[in-house]
């Protein structure tokens, strides 16, 4: 039982890394496609915009999974694919 929660331990301090080098690209993804959306409503936008900010706020203060969460809501909401790492 102590193994398997040094290997989980493990697992989440080697990925916390990839997760914080992926919080960026995806909020870049989410400026990007706000910068050309047309049509979309106000309130829209606002929740995206809102969703941009809490996921920039996560990543600054370490969630990194959280921030990914709602920065690929945002890009759902926007219609673009989030980041993809190979």
């Amino acid at each position: 039982m102590k193994s398997i929660i040094i290997a989980a331990a493990v697992v989440v301090a080697i990925s916390s890394p990839a997760f914080a080098k992926h919080c960026p690209k995806d909020a870049e993804i989410v400026k990007e496609a706000m910068s050309k959306a047309t049509g979309m409503s106000e309130k829209k936008m606002s929740l995206i915009n809102a969703l941009l900010d809490m996921g920039v706020a996560d990543h600054k203060s370490g969630k990194h999974a959280d921030a990914i969460t709602v920065l690929h809501a945002a890009t759902t909401i926007l219609g673009v694919e989030p980041y993809k790492p190979m």
